[in-house]
């Protein structure tokens, strides 16, 4: 009878209370325990989603020292547990204290079975959707665009349209600024193409000095030059039947130029200080923040190199164009390096994800990839605040528009951002904008917003 039932845990040392919330709670699969030691062997044993605590706790049962910090353990030990701590009438600053340290909410005793049976429902219910989205996520881990984490329209239809691109032998020009994510796009290009299985070779134009920049791409002979003590493939050779990312390629010195438009056209390589022909079956993607046909117009990069390379063009979009990214991205960041730095669940403040939408980013993700690290390491407690950011509070102007397209415009704008500020909780989303869920998802699916990035 109970392999169906939701499990959850009652920590009370009080065996009188104890009967009486098994039995007003018997739509659960009950387990007690009656101090910490006990509570924390259940939480191992049992890993209940849901938990109900009493504050006062032996060896302090008039106190709330020892409840406290019980509820610390669990959600070090268990993160994603929901706790709901039952406090006294007068206890109002201890339970302030207990939503303080992570825990999901209070009720006060004596407790009214309907309305705790309703607080616990609703914490199954959040901890259900948490865990549905975890699943969610993880299937997309594999993804050739997990890398990609979005959804502002514009980056959607990127991505749709990288996954036409790929399976063809087109070359792709990847057009943004710096910082926005140019590699994982043709890293996805790669692994989406026919080519996914053999090797992805990448080089960065401005990070090599230009004198060793031919023998990075093509290579050596023996000989070639002082130090050449053996044969030695370039990057291009290298990548044969894979595929080969010129990343910053506006900065190729123009005697490169002419030698990459020779590959292009003839596919076949020289060896710095040879003369032998070598064919190379590779596909180029190429990257770059500057503009090439300005390049092209002042002599500054080769007109034919240009249309050979740009086959297809993708133009990505900064962070500060794509709405409601800022704070989604910042939820996956904070996430992230909780993780790598093995802290707590972190959680952002009003005013942090305020200074996050305000902050033009002018790095784009990278620059925002630093300041969440940042941000985690300094947080005191398990609260982001905005001084942990440490970003000027400089916001974006809005355009004029017309009446209707502004109320189209914010009410878009509120459901993206607000989605983003809980980390994609429609539940929560709709408490934010004070709305039904019904109506939430109207409107979603008015403006074509997505359940999932």
């Amino acid at each position: 009878m109970t392999q169906n039932k939701q499990k959850l845990l009652i920590i009370e040392d009080d065996p009188g209370l104890q009967k009486q919330l098994k039995w007003s709670l018997d739509a659960y699969e009950v387990v007690v325990a009656g101090d910490r030691e006990a509570a924390l062997a259940q939480v191992r044993r049992h890993e209940p989603a849901v938990v109900t605590m009493d504050l006062g706790l032996p060896p302090d049962p008039d106190g709330s020292t020892e409840g406290l910090a019980t509820l610390q353990q669990i959600l070090a030990l268990a993160p994603d547990t929901r706790v709901i701590v039952l406090t006294g009438n007068q206890d109002h600053a201890n339970a302030v204290k207990a939503i303080g340290l992570g825990a999901y909410d209070f009720h006060q005793k004596p407790c009214d079975p309907e309305v705790l049976n309703l607080v616990i429902q609703r914490a199954f219910f959040l901890h259900e959707l948490q865990q549905e989205n975890r699943r969610m996520q993880q299937q997309q881990a594999d993804s050739p665009m997990s890398g990609v984490i979005s959804r502002a329209p514009t980056m959607l239809k990127i991505c749709r349209n990288v996954e036409k691109v790929a399976p063809t032998s087109a070359s792709v020009m990847l057009l943004g600024e710096s910082g926005t994510g140019k590699e994982v796009l043709a890293r996805a290009v790669h692994a989406l193409s026919p080519r996914a299985k053999e090797r992805f070779m990448a080089i960065n134009c401005a990070a090599i000095p230009e004198n060793l920049l031919e023998s990075e791409l093509f290579g050596y002979e023996k000989g070639a030059f002082t130090g050449a003590a053996k044969q030695t493939k370039g990057k291009v050779e290298m990548a044969h039947g894979g595929t080969f990312f010129l990343d910053e390629v506006g900065d190729l010195p123009m005697p490169l130029q002419a030698k990459l438009l020779r590959f292009l056209q003839e596919r076949v390589i020289e060896r710095l200080g040879g003369h032998e022909e070598i064919p190379v079956d590779v596909r180029i993607v190429c990257a770059t923040h500057q503009k090439l046909k300005e390049l092209c117009a002042t002599g500054r990069f080769r007109e034919d190199l240009y249309y050979r390379l740009s086959e297809i063009v993708v133009t990505i979009p900064p962070l500060r164009e794509r709405e409601g990214d800022a704070a989604l991205l910042a939820h996956h960041f904070k996430n992230k390096f909780c993780a790598a730095e093995g802290r707590p669940a972190l959680h952002f403040a009003p005013d942090a994800i305020a200074a996050i939408e305000a902050y033009p980013w002018p790095g784009n993700v990278r620059e925002m990839e630093n300041y969440i690290k940042r941000a985690v390491i300094m947080a005191d407690g398990n609260t982001i605040v905005a001084d942990d950011l440490g970003l000027p509070g400089e916001g974006l102007e809005e355009e004029p528009i017309n009446l209707r397209q502004v109320r189209d415009e914010a009410e878009y704008k509120a459901i993206i951002k607000a989605l983003a500020r809980v980390d994609g909780n429609i539940v929560k989303a709709s408490e934010i904008l004070g709305i039904s869920r019904p109506t939430m998802y109207d409107l979603m699916s008015r403006h074509n917003i997505k359940t999932a990035a």
